[in-house]
């Protein structure tokens, strides 16, 4: 059975989260275990909204804490699909602080996970192809097949 495409706009997430002082180490900066938490979490919304239902997390292909993220930030979160194949999926994820005052941002986190869309029983399913409209997401497109592509050339016998 062949499922319509989906657009890949259609999965776009956004969160903002302040920083606050339960969440910070002795220096200030906030756990890396926080920011993988919801990272984790609107991947996950991302996923759903291309899946039009269950996802589960499968790997977490690359995580890359560029800058510190202090106490009192503000953390805007940005996901989408990046890829789709057959039941599995990529995302990426960026994660910026923005300054209260002037709003400018800064990049601090990058990470592209691998969500499986599962049925009721938990199973693998087939999910809708993505379609890509603009040369940003053909260009995302490109850059996580070839993620794949190098994933899958690195297990054994691959």
């Amino acid at each position: 059975m062949t499922l319509p495409g989906r657009p890949a706009a259609d999965s776009r997430a956004e969160t903002t989260h302040l920083v606050l002082p339960g969440l910070t180490n002795v220096h200030g900066t906030i756990f890396g275990g926080f920011v993988m938490q919801w990272i984790d979490e609107i991947a996950a919304v991302s996923a759903v909204r291309h899946v039009g239902g269950s996802v589960v997390t499968a790997a977490v292909d690359a995580l890359h804490f560029l800058a510190p993220i202090q106490l009192g930030a503000l953390v805007v979160m940005k996901a989408q699909v990046n890829a789709v194949g057959r039941t599995s999926m990529e995302i990426g994820v960026r994660v910026e602080v923005e300054d209260p005052r002037t709003r400018a941002r800064r990049r601090t986190t990058k990470a592209y996970l691998t969500f499986v869309a599962v049925d009721e029983d938990g199973r693998p399913r087939e999910m809708a192809p993505l379609t890509v409209a603009t040369e940003e997401e053909r260009r995302r497109q490109a850059q996580a097949d070839a993620r794949r592509r190098a994933r899958l050339a690195a297990r054994p016998g691959g």
